[in-house]
């Protein structure tokens, strides 16, 4: 199953990605603002990553995407609805290589990511948090159409430090509402 926007293409992670991946998420930077990415970013670790997500893709846990340009096809991250175990709701996360900030592909990615999960997956609701320190993120799920919903400390720890998260959600009549 693939997703096109305007400028992207969501497609499925293939093991063809890894070296994109291990690239691009490599980057301190990227490791610093996600809950899930490891820093460094050593060899073989994008290999078992893309393998587990297409298991968890098999088992129903997860939609997974990989986010590229339609025009080159160049691979510049990833997007992810991680389905609730009732598969009413998901949790959005996403990431976009370093080189493609500020140019609105996050942005582009979550809101076709939430709009299938609406459209096609059936949700009733899709959600996500972000570091507090990282407003960009907050940007980018605002963008999505999903609505603050407060603030907590913790449960994550990213580095040894207990991070401020920023939580968004939108449910399925909001999001129709609005769109």
């Amino acid at each position: 199953m693939t997703i096109n926007t305007s400028r992207l293409l969501l497609r499925p992670l293939e093991l063809s990605d890894a070296p994109d991946i291990q690239r691009l998420a490599g980057d301190k930077d990227i490791a610093a603002t996600t809950r899930d990415i490891d820093h460094p970013y050593e060899d073989g670790m994008a290999e078992k990553w893309i393998s587990s997500c297409q298991r968890q893709k098999e088992s129903g846990e997860l939609v997974h995407f990989a986010i590229t340009l339609i025009d080159n096809k160049a691979f510049i991250g990833t997007a992810t609805l991680h389905l609730d175990s009732d598969g009413k709701g998901a949790e959005l996360s996403y990431w976009v290589g370093k080189p493609f900030w500020k140019r609105g592909y996050a942005s582009e990615a979550a809101s076709a990511l939430v709009s299938h999960g609406f459209t096609k997956l059936n949700l009733g609701r899709v959600y996500a948090a972000h570091f507090s320190r990282n407003p960009a993120s907050g940007h980018v799920l605002q963008n999505a159409g999903m609505l603050y919903e407060g603030s907590q400390l913790g449960p994550t720890i990213k580095w040894g430090n207990l991070e401020q998260l920023e939580l968004y959600g939108v449910s399925r009549e909001q999001f129709l509402e609005s769109g």
